[in-house]
């Protein structure tokens, strides 16, 4: 016959076991516990995270410094081609347009050895380079491949995210950021009321990765010109 002090011993770890159990599963099922495991997937219209990174001399990059203006923010490595093609892309955009209407950040991935090896070739570069070596900017933008861009409106607020393209797609992302470009810039009423009413020209395409070309400069001279006819009127 079993001891009636053995029955309640017996009796009181299986209650322990079962409250223990019961209370794994309610924190298992707790939205807050899973909060930080879910993938980030920034959308249009959503508030970008601030923090992009540093500069090469440690200056803290993020977005509030680029208010007002577009901000194409692009992910890329070294050893990434299709990255570097882009990188190529969006200097000589950079080079045609006003940083006072856009700004790209190109954000490096790697650790900064690397990233300072490659930035003491980009020094006259146009275009903000800085580094995420503890991945946390790549992390808060749900950067699981590169290239990754965000383009970030005038707003402040996600107009477009491109992930894990080809370098074919790179003159297209390019008309994205020219169109993102005219989003709130009006138009003069009538041409002939005023010598500097600007048309909307065509994108860039295949001629953009060279800043010499004569119809890329046009068509962000253009551009230039239409933002700074907006300004006058507002």
């Amino acid at each position: 016959m079993t001891q009636p002090f053995l029955r309640s011993t017996r009796i009181t770890h299986l209650t322990y076991l079962l409250a223990a159990t019961v209370a794994m599963l309610c924190l298992g099922s707790s939205p807050s516990a899973h909060a930080n495991d879910a993938p980030v997937q920034l959308k249009r219209g959503d508030t970008p995270p601030a923090t992009l990174g540093y500069t090469r001399t440690n200056d803290l990059v993020e977005t509030t410094q680029f208010a007002g203006k577009v901000l194409v923010v692009t992910f890329w490595a070294t050893w990434c081609a299709p990255c570097r093609a882009e990188i190529s892309y969006l200097e000589a955009l950079q080079r045609k347009v006003s940083k006072d209407i856009l700004q790209v950040v190109a954000v490096n991935i790697e650790d900064r050895d690397v990233f300072r090896d490659a930035t003491r070739k980009m020094h006259e570069f146009q275009i903000l380079i800085a580094n995420d070596r503890t991945k946390r900017s790549s992390e808060s933008y749900g950067v699981k491949g590169i290239p990754h861009m965000v383009i970030i409106g005038k707003d402040g607020k996600v107009a477009a995210v491109h992930r894990g393209y080809s370098e074919a797609s790179i003159p297209k992302l390019a008309e994205q950021i020219v169109a993102e470009l005219y989003v709130g810039v009006k138009k003069a009423p009538n041409e002939s009321e005023t010598n500097s009413a600007p048309t909307k020209p065509a994108p860039p395409t295949s001629a953009l990765p060279s800043p010499s070309t004569a119809s890329v400069g046009s068509t962000v001279s253009a551009t230039n010109a239409t933002a700074a006819t907006s300004s006058a009127n507002q």
